[in-house]
């Protein structure tokens, strides 16, 4: 059966649309360069009399100013004086045109544009570096049977650096390399060779972002501004599920948050952390140096926690860091010591275990999950490594063996589990720890090496040795290293603290549900062993035969 053609409206009309929407768009295009020209050049006719009318403004201005400034008892002979050079200057032949072209003169003398003219290419001194540089990647670049080399002793560096940006120190700010195909470009030790190089010729002291255009052969060099690190803790616009464990640069993340920057409203770029049922990384890991922020992170996490959830806080380090939170709603226990450590963490994963079968048998059958096991319930461990040793002197069970049943079904129950560890002791986390978190941060000065064995990946920063508190990685399972600055959460009952930071703090903590010595005797009696109920005596029951 033969097939018949397609009409004429319909083969031939949307090729007509289209031709008619490139010839609109030719014609705006046309007549928006025509507008251009035309503005540009009535700019260069009516450029005099522009400079003109800015000077008599400028004249005009500074008259007012001078007459303002004198005194009431000397501005009667100053008009006196005034009135007499007009008339002298009209009484003198071409006296006024005289006058009206030494006003004109001065006028476009004051009018003319003040702005400094920026030189056209680098001065001596950044020429200077840039030579420096070319030559210091020469051998990197560079190879013996290269018959047009782009890099070589005493050569043109202006084809291997045709992009260049310099900040107000005179050091590169921006810096575009162009390097040979033949550079192994893909090798992680080759690279990191030359960022090393690159940092050092730059400058020390900042931190440094590297892109590699492998297809292109080309690196481009930026020195990153300093995150801020007095953004105070503060209620983030986030929705359920979702915490913000620092901020980051515009240029990590695809989204902002609107923050209380002191009197001023900011748009921050966070670093946010899903968590619940369908996250991809549902437990993290915090590792640093003391005084590095891990705490801070931690109580930062807790405060966003308590919005939505309960929290159990487990202090290895018995500094008192948490104790603004005992008491008050939504926290569960904040333990320091051994015993307490241990009941916490057994009730935590007798409490997945019990969730865990609740929201079987309502799937099974066919119901919703309970409310109970809705909630979320977090469990903060600040260095638990702390108890491993006074574990194994006292004989008794480890708490990060107790962290297996959250860690492994955690998700599904609806708990997250918040570890933070120093350096040293890293190593003496559990299998379960370091295989379950697969949200990682860093804070602190660390080698690239250390960064790499926490984060799985190398940033594509440099990192520097002098940081603030706070100052980090981060990393959420498989995704990008992003620069990480955690928001100031301190300790409101340090001394050290400053007032503004203690009272944001203040103002997230939730209310105190009982005094701190009630709660603990309730909890002594609710921990004392009930007595048993004394046997009930039945009758025994004969049974009849037939």
């Amino acid at each position: 059966m033969a097939r018949r053609p397609l009409p004429r409206i319909l083969s031939t009309g949307s090729a007509q649309i289209a031709r008619s929407r490139d010839l609109a768009r030719a014609q705006f295009a046309r007549s928006r360069e025509l507008a251009r020209t035309a503005g540009d050049s009535a700019s260069d006719v009516l450029h005099p009399l522009i400079t003109i009318t800015r000077g008599l403004r400028r004249l005009a201005t500074a008259g007012r100013r001078r007459w303002a400034e004198t005194p009431k008892d000397k501005r009667g002979p100053l008009l006196f004086l005034v009135a007499s050079v007009i008339l002298v200057v009209a009484l003198v032949p071409y006296g006024p045109l005289l006058a009206v072209i030494t006003v004109m003169a001065a006028a476009a003398w004051q009018g003319r544009d003040r702005t400094p003219t920026e030189p056209d290419g680098p001065d001596e001194s950044q020429l200077e570096r840039l030579r420096a540089l070319y030559e210091a990647l020469v051998p990197y670049f560079s190879a013996a049977d290269d018959p047009a080399p782009l890099y070589s002793h005493g050569g043109e560096w202006e084809k291997a650096f045709p992009e260049f940006e310099f900040d107000g120190t005179g050091r590169v700010g921006r810096l575009l390399v162009r390097y040979p195909a033949y550079f192994t470009d893909g090798e992680a030790q080759a690279r990191a060779r030359i960022e090393h190089l690159l940092t050092t010729k730059s400058g020390r002291g900042r931190e440094y972002h590297f892109d590699w255009d492998e297809e292109g052969n080309e690196l481009t060099v930026t020195v990153l501004a300093p995150l801020p690190t007095d953004i105070a803790a503060q209620r983030f616009v986030t929705a359920p599920g979702e915490t913000v464990l620092g901020f980051t640069d515009p240029s990590g993340v695809q989204r902002t948050l609107p923050l209380t920057h002191g009197d001023r409203q900011l748009d921050v770029p966070p670093v946010v952390w899903r968590t619940g049922i369908r996250s991809t990384e549902p437990h993290l890991l915090v590792v640093g140096q003391p005084g590095s922020g891990t705490s801070t992170l931690l109580r930062s996490v807790a405060l966003q926690a308590l919005q939505y959830g309960d929290v159990v806080i487990v202090e290895g380090g018995s500094t008192g860091e948490y104790a603004c939170l005992t008491g008050r709603d939504g926290v569960l226990a904040v333990e320091c010591g051994l015993a307490g450590a241990l009941a916490s963490m057994e009730w935590a994963a007798t409490e997945t275990e019990r969730r865990l079968i609740a929201v079987n048998r309502a799937r099974q059958a066919g119901n919703p999950p309970p409310e109970d096991t809705k909630r979320p319930l977090w469990l903060l461990l600040d260095r638990p490594t702390a108890f491993t040793h006074l574990a194994a002197a006292d004989d008794r069970k480890d708490p990060q063996s107790l962290l297996q049943v959250p860690l492994r079904h955690g998700r599904a129950a609806n708990v997250t589990v918040v570890v933070a560890e120093q350096w040293d002791t890293v190593d003496a986390l559990s299998d379960a720890v370091r295989q379950h978190t697969r949200a990682r941060v860093v804070l602190g000065p660390a080698t690239a090496g250390q960064l790499e064995s926490v984060l799985g990946a190398p940033p594509h920063t440099t990192p520097v040795a002098d940081v603030p508190p706070g100052r980090g990685y981060a990393r959420l399972g498989t995704g990008p290293v992003h620069r990480l600055q955690v928001p100031a959460t301190p300790d409101p009952y340090d001394d050290a603290t400053s007032d503004a930071h203690r009272q944001a703090v203040l103002e997230l903590l939730p209310e105190r549900t009982a005094p701190v010595e009630a709660e603990r005797l309730t909890n002594l009696e609710k921990a004392e062993p009930e007595p048993e109920p004394e046997p009930v005596p039945a009758e025994a029951v004969v049974a009849e035969t037939t």
